[in-house]
């Protein structure tokens, strides 16, 4: 086998404006690229290092700098998650190999993976936290978006709900809370979200003291996020949630992330496959994943002042399937 050659590359992205949620704002999307490349193919991935996971730009590249001589003599996925924990890391990694292994094999990633993708796919459109009225203004002008994901975990979420709803009657609307709610509020919170047609919350509360949310009514469904990373994490999320968000980022690449999703729906699970804010080239192995997922929240680069060229084409509500001069 040729020896394999391993760049790591950290990349800035403007924001366009401001992303905020619950935890804060950022006005820039920070990822780091991996690509490796064996003879004439090469393969990349994409992650995005969560300061909220511990993780850092720096910590992420050394990690993938250390693991670089194993992946130059021949280091594959299996032996990959043994090799390294779940995270950011692994994920653009894992990635890379596998657009890598599909490229040597003449194949797409799709037909390796055994996954027949639609041609598009629906996908939530996120309106990032503010004033209630900012944020019912930014639901109106969102008149192409189906389905909208609304940041909240902060004071007056009642009236942002109540308000979003108005501006938007049409609209169906998914809440992320962000671990923001407080317990001894949380049934007022899921009342109010009920009366504005919510469909699904997101991690009301945080992920080290979910339990009450195994007792209390849970209309509407509740589905994890902060909760879950890989499958280690199912056991402990039992009868706490009916959903969960499955990102490749928490999971550490493709190859968990669509074991994660198999064993979720064997339990009883909906799935969310959702997204850091990044560019066109961490959405399309997550596009794979969602080819049947019940939610798709891969909104990432439209987030973005701009996107990779190639990148995946959004049409209101709609992304289409990557082509392979992107990914895959």
């Amino acid at each position: 086998m040729t020896s394999r050659k391993l760049t790591v590359t950290p990349q800035k992205w403007p924001i366009a404006g401001e992303f905020t949620i619950a935890r804060g704002s950022k006005s820039q999307a920070e990822v780091v690229v991996v690509t490796i490349g064996e003879g004439s193919h090469r393969g990349r991935g994409e992650c995005v290092p969560y300061p909220h996971y511990g993780e850092t730009i720096e910590g992420v590249i050394a990690a993938i700098e250390q693991i670089g001589p194993k992946i130059a003599s021949g280091l594959d996925r299996a032996a990959l998650q043994q090799a390294m924990p779940a995270g950011a890391a692994r994920n653009a990694i894992d990635c890379a190999l596998w657009e890598l292994e599909a490229k040597i094999a003449g194949k797409s990633v799709a037909a390796l993976a055994g996954i027949a993708m639609p041609r598009t796919l629906e996908t939530a459109y996120t309106i990032s936290l503010g004033e209630p009225e900012v944020m019912a203004a930014a639901a109106a002008k969102a008149d192409g978006h189906a389905l909208l994901k609304l940041k909240l975990g902060t004071d007056s979420d009642e009236d942002r709900m109540r308000l979003i709803r108005q501006a938007r009657p049409d609209a169906r609307l998914i809440v992320d809370a962000n671990e923001g709610w407080q317990g001894d509020r949380l049934g007022e919170l899921l009342a109010s979200a009920h009366r504005a047609g919510v469909e699904l919350i997101e991690q009301p509360l945080p992920a080290d003291s979910d339990e009450q949310l195994a007792t209390v009514n849970r209309v509407p469904p509740i589905c994890a996020d902060e909760s879950i990373h890989d499958r280690s994490d199912l056991t402990r999320i039992e009868g706490r949630y009916d959903a969960i968000n499955i990102k490749l980022d928490k999971a550490g690449g493709l190859t968990e992330a669509l074991a994660l999703r198999d064993a979720a729906r064997a339990g009883g699970l909906k799935i969310m496959v959702g997204c850091m804010v990044s560019t066109s080239l961490a959405m399309a192995p997550a596009m794979l994943l969602a080819a049947n997922a019940d939610y798709v929240d891969l909104d990432g680069p439209l987030l973005l002042e701009r996107d990779r060229s190639p990148g995946l084409r959004y049409a209101d509500d709609r992304v289409a399937t990557a082509n392979s001069e992107l990914w895959g």
